[in-house]
């Protein structure tokens, strides 16, 4: 069975346990398979900030894991919620990193968690003149350090 039909199946579970009825768009992205929920109730699944998004996607990955343990992480997204954060993530970067450029100031993005830094460093890793960076720390959700060069 393919992993990407395995883990619709595990989300549909999940959420038919909880009472939603949706539907699902699979796409490819560049860091691999997404399924997009389709719903009417989009502000349930997607929570403050994104937060149960992030959730049912870990819990999803999970028992996809167990099941097949060379499984690719499959993304989870609802109504593009995601898609739209991550553009407007990648946007605020690029405008902090020039207020940067021109002001010689450092500046930091709001805390964000692993997947989402990722994403910043990557938008700025091309981005002459500035160096991002994030702090050591225990903590899950942190800022990036945006630092003329």
């Amino acid at each position: 069975m393919n992993e990407v039909v395995a883990a619709e199946q595990i989300l549909d579970t999940i959420l038919s346990k909880l009472g939603f009825q949706v539907e699902y768009k699979v796409s490819e992205t560049k860091d691999g398979s997404c399924l997009n929920i389709i719903t009417d109730q989009g502000t349930h699944l997607i929570g403050n900030g994104g937060g149960r998004l992030e959730d049912l996607q870990y819990l999803m990955n999970r028992v996809l894991n167990k099941h097949y343990p060379d499984a690719p992480r499959v993304k989870v997204d609802c109504d593009h919620y995601r898609e739209k954060q991550e553009t407007q993530l990648i946007i605020d970067a690029k405008e902090a990193a020039q207020h940067v450029l021109e002001d010689g100031k450092t500046r930091r993005l709001q805390p964000l968690n692993a997947y989402y830094r990722r994403i910043a460093h990557n938008a700025l890793v091309d981005f002459s003149g500035v160096k991002t960076s994030s702090p050591n720390g225990s903590g899950r959700y942190k800022k990036i350090q945006i630092e003329k060069i």
